[in-house]
């Protein structure tokens, strides 16, 4: 299986724009909103997934990575609101638990009980 790797645009509620690039967005995407990284994107609050592209090459990527930093403001706004025109979080939904699905804490005791038996 080709392993896939995406271009992705994060942005604050003041809209202060973040261009990177990963091969697995849903972590890199959580490690922003929960700034593990500390930098750019903790000290600006930049953790709103507005726009991704896939790629299948790592050096495509890259060079598209590097490209829409060049970029002017105006270009990367432009390249989001083409399909994002509210810019809504995209990753919406990706961490947040089911009602029903035990927390953390529960899931362990009832393994440990579970281990006993």
């Amino acid at each position: 299986m080709a392993k896939i790797y995406y271009v992705y645009i994060l942005s604050s509620q003041r809209r202060v724009l973040y261009i990177g690039m990963t091969s697995n967005i849903g972590q890199r995407v959580f490690q922003h909103k929960t700034h593990a990284f500390g930098g750019f994107t903790a000290k600006y609050n930049v953790t709103i997934l507005v726009y991704f592209e896939r790629h299948g090459s790592v050096m495509t990527a890259i060079r598209r990575e590097k490209e829409m930093k060049a970029w002017r403001r105006e270009e990367k706004i432009k390249l989001i609101e083409s399909v994002n025109p509210k810019w809504i979080d995209l990753s919406y939904g990706w961490y947040q638990r089911h009602r029903y699905q035990p927390d953390a804490k529960e899931a362990q005791r009832a393994a440990s009980l579970k281990m006993s038996s």
